[in-house]
Protein backbone atom coordinates (compact mmCIF):
# COMPACT_ATOMS: atom_id res chain seq x y z
CA UNK A 1 0.00 0.00 0.00
CA UNK A 2 2.86 2.37 1.13
CA UNK A 3 4.76 1.75 -2.33
CA UNK A 4 1.22 2.13 -4.40
CA UNK A 5 0.58 5.55 -2.55
CA UNK A 6 4.51 7.04 -2.93
CA UNK A 7 4.14 5.70 -6.72
CA UNK A 8 0.63 7.78 -7.31
CA UNK A 9 2.50 11.04 -4.94
CA UNK A 10 5.26 10.63 -7.83
CA UNK A 11 2.93 10.29 -10.67
CA UNK A 12 0.99 12.75 -9.99
CA UNK A 13 4.00 15.49 -9.19
CA UNK A 14 5.41 14.42 -12.62
CA UNK A 15 1.80 15.05 -14.52
CA UNK A 16 1.69 18.54 -12.79
CA UNK A 17 5.18 19.65 -13.78
CA UNK A 18 4.57 18.18 -17.54
CA UNK A 19 2.59 21.06 -18.83
CA UNK A 20 4.68 24.01 -17.22
CA UNK A 21 8.02 22.49 -18.74
CA UNK A 22 6.28 21.57 -22.10
CA UNK A 23 5.10 24.94 -22.46
CA UNK A 24 8.46 26.63 -21.68
CA UNK A 25 9.91 24.64 -23.48
CA UNK A 26 7.33 25.23 -26.48
CA UNK A 27 7.74 29.25 -25.75
CA UNK A 28 11.74 28.71 -25.98
CA UNK A 29 11.41 26.89 -29.41
CA UNK A 30 8.98 29.56 -30.69
CA UNK A 31 11.07 32.61 -29.81
CA UNK A 32 14.47 31.40 -28.80
CA UNK A 33 17.18 33.78 -26.88
CA UNK A 34 19.72 35.70 -28.47
CA UNK A 35 23.21 33.96 -27.60
CA UNK A 36 24.01 35.83 -24.19
CA UNK A 37 20.94 36.41 -22.94
CA UNK A 38 20.81 36.03 -19.35
CA UNK A 39 18.64 33.15 -18.82
CA UNK A 40 20.42 32.00 -15.51
CA UNK A 41 19.12 35.47 -13.77
CA UNK A 42 16.06 36.19 -15.41
CA UNK A 43 12.56 35.33 -13.95
CA UNK A 44 10.66 32.32 -15.27
CA UNK A 45 7.38 34.74 -14.94
CA UNK A 46 9.77 37.85 -16.96
CA UNK A 47 10.22 35.33 -19.79
CA UNK A 48 7.21 33.88 -20.26
CA UNK A 49 5.70 37.58 -20.50
CA UNK A 50 8.48 38.63 -23.09
CA UNK A 51 7.41 35.65 -25.16
CA UNK A 52 3.71 36.54 -24.62
CA UNK A 53 5.04 40.02 -26.43
CA UNK A 54 6.50 37.86 -29.09
CA UNK A 55 3.39 36.32 -30.29
CA UNK A 56 1.00 40.05 -29.27
CA UNK A 57 3.41 41.26 -32.23
CA UNK A 58 2.66 39.28 -34.60
CA UNK A 59 5.50 36.06 -33.58
CA UNK A 60 9.07 34.89 -34.30
CA UNK A 61 8.95 33.74 -37.96
CA UNK A 62 6.85 36.73 -39.32
CA UNK A 63 9.12 39.62 -37.65
CA UNK A 64 12.46 37.38 -38.68
CA UNK A 65 10.84 37.61 -42.50
CA UNK A 66 11.03 41.44 -42.57
CA UNK A 67 14.38 42.31 -44.02
CA UNK A 68 14.09 45.80 -44.86
CA UNK A 69 12.63 48.67 -42.69
CA UNK A 70 12.79 52.63 -42.68
CA UNK A 71 11.71 54.92 -40.49
CA UNK A 72 12.14 58.96 -39.51
CA UNK A 73 12.85 59.33 -35.94
CA UNK A 74 12.20 62.77 -34.38
CA UNK A 75 11.35 64.22 -37.59
CA UNK A 76 15.14 64.81 -37.74
CA UNK A 77 17.07 62.04 -39.92
CA UNK A 78 15.64 58.70 -41.90
CA UNK A 79 16.97 55.25 -41.57
CA UNK A 80 16.85 52.52 -44.00
CA UNK A 81 17.83 49.31 -42.31
CA UNK A 82 18.56 45.75 -44.01
CA UNK A 83 18.03 43.83 -41.25
CA UNK A 84 19.13 40.51 -42.33
CA UNK A 85 22.58 41.92 -43.93
CA UNK A 86 22.93 44.34 -40.70
CA UNK A 87 23.23 47.34 -43.30
CA UNK A 88 21.53 50.83 -42.56
CA UNK A 89 21.69 54.16 -44.50
CA UNK A 90 21.26 56.91 -42.17
CA UNK A 91 20.20 60.35 -43.57
CA UNK A 92 20.71 63.41 -41.29
CA UNK A 93 18.16 66.55 -42.36
CA UNK A 94 19.74 69.59 -40.02
CA UNK A 95 23.41 68.76 -41.34
CA UNK A 96 22.92 67.54 -44.62
CA UNK A 97 25.03 63.94 -43.93
CA UNK A 98 24.24 60.94 -45.29
CA UNK A 99 25.79 57.38 -43.44
CA UNK A 100 26.15 54.36 -45.13
CA UNK A 101 26.88 51.44 -42.99
CA UNK A 102 27.50 47.62 -43.04
CA UNK A 103 27.89 46.97 -39.18
CA UNK A 104 29.12 43.39 -39.48
CA UNK A 105 32.65 44.88 -41.02
CA UNK A 106 31.72 48.19 -39.74
CA UNK A 107 33.08 49.66 -43.30
CA UNK A 108 31.29 52.58 -45.25
CA UNK A 109 31.06 55.76 -46.20
CA UNK A 110 29.83 59.15 -44.90
CA UNK A 111 28.89 62.37 -46.98
CA UNK A 112 28.47 65.58 -45.19
CA UNK A 113 27.18 68.68 -47.18
CA UNK A 114 27.41 66.68 -50.42
CA UNK A 115 31.46 66.04 -49.88
CA UNK A 116 32.42 62.42 -49.37
CA UNK A 117 34.31 62.38 -45.77
CA UNK A 118 37.54 60.10 -47.17
CA UNK A 119 40.54 60.57 -43.96
CA UNK A 120 40.65 57.47 -42.21
CA UNK A 121 40.13 58.64 -38.62
CA UNK A 122 37.59 61.10 -39.60
CA UNK A 123 35.60 58.21 -41.60
CA UNK A 124 35.84 55.81 -38.42
CA UNK A 125 34.88 57.89 -36.09
CA UNK A 126 31.70 59.25 -38.45
CA UNK A 127 30.98 55.30 -38.69
CA UNK A 128 30.82 54.61 -34.97
CA UNK A 129 28.23 57.46 -34.60
CA UNK A 130 26.09 55.99 -37.66
CA UNK A 131 26.17 52.91 -35.42
CA UNK A 132 25.47 54.69 -32.29
CA UNK A 133 22.72 56.59 -34.29
CA UNK A 134 21.29 53.69 -35.15
CA UNK A 135 21.74 51.26 -31.67
CA UNK A 136 18.95 54.36 -29.89
CA UNK A 137 16.46 55.23 -32.83
CA UNK A 138 16.49 51.05 -34.15
CA UNK A 139 15.47 50.32 -29.99
CA UNK A 140 12.66 52.82 -30.17
CA UNK A 141 11.31 50.87 -33.05
CA UNK A 142 11.96 47.78 -32.18
CA UNK A 143 12.58 46.98 -28.59
CA UNK A 144 9.36 44.45 -28.12
CA UNK A 145 11.31 42.66 -30.16
CA UNK A 146 14.84 42.64 -28.36
CA UNK A 147 13.57 41.74 -24.61
CA UNK A 148 15.26 38.14 -24.90
CA UNK A 149 18.64 39.85 -26.37
CA UNK A 150 22.32 39.23 -25.81
CA UNK A 151 23.20 40.98 -22.39
CA UNK A 152 19.72 41.34 -21.48
CA UNK A 153 18.54 40.20 -17.97
CA UNK A 154 14.56 40.19 -17.63
CA UNK A 155 12.47 40.44 -13.95
CA UNK A 156 8.92 40.96 -13.32
CA UNK A 157 8.19 43.73 -11.17
CA UNK A 158 4.38 43.21 -10.99
CA UNK A 159 1.16 45.42 -11.68
CA UNK A 160 0.78 48.52 -12.17
CA UNK A 161 -2.02 50.84 -13.81
CA UNK A 162 -1.02 53.14 -16.94
CA UNK A 163 -3.30 55.96 -17.27
CA UNK A 164 -4.38 55.13 -20.46
CA UNK A 165 -4.19 51.57 -20.93
CA UNK A 166 -5.68 49.94 -17.58
CA UNK A 167 -3.60 47.09 -16.42
CA UNK A 168 0.03 46.40 -17.31
CA UNK A 169 2.51 43.70 -15.98
CA UNK A 170 5.99 45.03 -15.76
CA UNK A 171 8.79 43.94 -17.01
CA UNK A 172 12.36 45.28 -15.82
CA UNK A 173 15.24 45.32 -18.44
CA UNK A 174 19.24 45.45 -17.46
CA UNK A 175 21.66 44.89 -19.44
CA UNK A 176 25.83 43.74 -19.39
CA UNK A 177 28.52 44.55 -21.54
CA UNK A 178 26.31 45.51 -24.44
CA UNK A 179 25.51 48.85 -26.65
CA UNK A 180 26.47 52.15 -26.16
CA UNK A 181 24.79 52.44 -22.49
CA UNK A 182 24.97 48.76 -20.85
CA UNK A 183 24.56 50.93 -16.92
CA UNK A 184 20.81 51.85 -18.25
CA UNK A 185 17.66 50.40 -17.59
CA UNK A 186 14.02 50.12 -18.97
CA UNK A 187 10.42 49.22 -16.74
CA UNK A 188 8.16 47.78 -20.13
CA UNK A 189 4.48 48.20 -19.46
CA UNK A 190 2.32 44.72 -21.08
CA UNK A 191 -1.46 45.29 -20.94
CA UNK A 192 -2.57 42.25 -19.44
CA UNK A 193 -5.65 42.13 -21.87
CA UNK A 194 -3.20 42.29 -25.49
CA UNK A 195 0.11 41.72 -24.26
CA UNK A 196 1.32 44.72 -26.43
CA UNK A 197 3.86 47.00 -24.86
CA UNK A 198 1.78 50.63 -24.06
CA UNK A 199 4.63 52.40 -21.92
CA UNK A 200 8.28 52.17 -21.19
CA UNK A 201 10.34 53.84 -18.68
CA UNK A 202 13.82 54.96 -19.02
CA UNK A 203 16.23 54.75 -16.24
CA UNK A 204 19.47 56.48 -17.01
CA UNK A 205 21.21 54.65 -14.45
CA UNK A 206 19.91 51.15 -13.06
CA UNK A 207 20.50 52.31 -9.67
CA UNK A 208 17.78 54.98 -9.63
CA UNK A 209 14.70 54.36 -7.75
CA UNK A 210 12.34 56.63 -10.54
CA UNK A 211 12.69 57.17 -14.32
CA UNK A 212 14.29 59.49 -15.68
CA UNK A 213 11.57 59.69 -18.55
CA UNK A 214 8.33 58.12 -19.46
CA UNK A 215 7.06 57.81 -23.25
CA UNK A 216 3.64 55.71 -24.57
CA UNK A 217 4.43 52.88 -26.80
CA UNK A 218 1.09 53.28 -29.13
CA UNK A 219 -0.57 53.75 -32.24
CA UNK A 220 -0.24 49.83 -33.33
CA UNK A 221 -0.61 49.24 -37.11
CA UNK A 222 -0.07 46.11 -38.65
CA UNK A 223 2.56 46.10 -41.63
CA UNK A 224 3.55 42.53 -42.97
CA UNK A 225 1.73 40.64 -40.45
CA UNK A 226 3.78 42.48 -37.33
CA UNK A 227 2.70 45.17 -35.04
CA UNK A 228 4.55 48.31 -35.06
CA UNK A 229 4.10 51.42 -32.81
CA UNK A 230 5.02 54.39 -34.26
CA UNK A 231 3.39 58.15 -34.86
CA UNK A 232 3.03 57.79 -31.26
CA UNK A 233 0.20 60.14 -29.03
CA UNK A 234 3.14 62.10 -27.64
CA UNK A 235 5.34 62.77 -31.54
CA UNK A 236 7.87 61.25 -30.51
CA UNK A 237 10.17 58.61 -31.87
CA UNK A 238 9.68 56.45 -34.85
CA UNK A 239 7.24 58.15 -37.54
CA UNK A 240 6.29 57.39 -41.29
CA UNK A 241 7.66 53.82 -41.15
CA UNK A 242 7.72 51.28 -44.04
CA UNK A 243 8.60 47.60 -44.53
CA UNK A 244 9.69 46.53 -47.87
CA UNK A 245 10.15 43.25 -49.73
CA UNK A 246 12.90 44.57 -52.15
CA UNK A 247 15.02 47.53 -52.24
CA UNK A 248 17.65 48.37 -54.74
CA UNK A 249 21.37 47.56 -53.57
CA UNK A 250 22.30 50.95 -54.66
CA UNK A 251 20.31 52.63 -51.57
CA UNK A 252 22.90 50.77 -49.19
CA UNK A 253 26.10 51.37 -51.27
CA UNK A 254 25.57 54.99 -53.25
CA UNK A 255 24.95 58.50 -51.69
Amino acid sequence: MQKLLSFLLLFTLLFSCAPQQNKEQENAELNPAAEGFNIEQSDPAAIELADSVMQAMGGRKAWDNIQFLSWTFFGKRKLTWDKHQARVRIESFADSAIYILDMKSMTGKVSIKNTEITEADSLNKLLQKAKSIWINDSYWLVMPFKLKDTGVTLKYMGEDSVKTFGKCNILEMTFKQVGDTPQNKYWVYVDKKDNLVKQWAYFEDASQELPSAVWPFDNYASIAGVRFSSNRSDGKGPSDLAIFQSLPEHVFTEF
